[in-house]
């Protein structure tokens, strides 16, 4: 593999350089900050980056969004001191494909770096484990964060999702049509939502549609 070494410690890298000329795998270059892993990065197009997190200004995490938004073949795999579930799970989030800690076996090293070259999981199960805790948690605490709309919207909301118009819903709940499209401009508003198809999913999706509602992105 073609691999790109970024970490702000010198001899880390030229043990690790070591190791991998070893292997048989060509080191293309080396960068001591994220900023000089990006252009790298775009410049020689590696196979591999080898990521460090904790560097001076554009951290690793930083670095990996950026090199996938450039080139998203390029495989990122951490590697670092830190053990924090929430760096994995930004980091996974980030693009990257695994996460290696600085403390393992040259034999693990290199069984991952195997693993990788065959387009296997660099993951271990625990750390796995613990990124889907973290996506949980964080999930259960963006629900916590929703705006919650009113009992009036929640009202308009079904209705838009039944696939009423402003004129039937201002009929059916007794208000101005006026009235309606205030209540629909709000509730997009509070949902970050474009339009009614995509409020229809998303009451559809939250139980607050009747049973003849039919969520438009599962129309064929």
């Amino acid at each position: 593999m073609r691999v790109l070494l970024a970490d702000d410690h010198a001899l880390f890298r030229a043990g690790i350089a070591s190791l991998l000329a070893a292997w048989g795998h060509e080191v293309v270059g080396q960068a001591g900050d994220g900023d000089e892993a990006v252009a790298l990065a775009r410049e020689l197009r590696p196979d591999l980056v080898l990521m460090d997190l904790s560097m001076p200004g554009c951290d690793g995490i930083e670095a990996t969004r950026r090199i996938k938004e450039l080139a998203s073949d390029v495989k990122i795999v951490i590697v670092t001191v830190s053990d924090d579930d929430t760096d994995l799970f930004e980091a996974i989030q980030k693009g990257a494909e695994g996460y290696l800690l600085k403390d393992m076996s040259d034999e693990d090293f290199g069984r991952t770096l195997d693993a990788i070259e065959r387009g296997e999981p660099t993951l271990r199960n625990d750390h796995a484990a613990r990124i889907v805790g973290v996506f949980v948690r964080r999930s259960t605490e963006s629900q916590k964060d929703e705006p919650v709309l009113t009992e009036r919207e929640g009202e308009v909301l079904g209705l838009v999702a039944e696939g009423s118009t402003n004129r039937e819903i201002a009929v059916t709940l007794g208000i101005s049509e006026n009235t309606v499209s205030f209540h629909v401009k709000n509730i997009l508003a509070k949902l970050h939502l474009k339009n009614r198809a995509q409020a229809t999913a998303y009451a559809i999706r939250a139980g607050m549609a009747g049973d003849d509602a039919t969520d438009p992105s599962e129309a064929t």
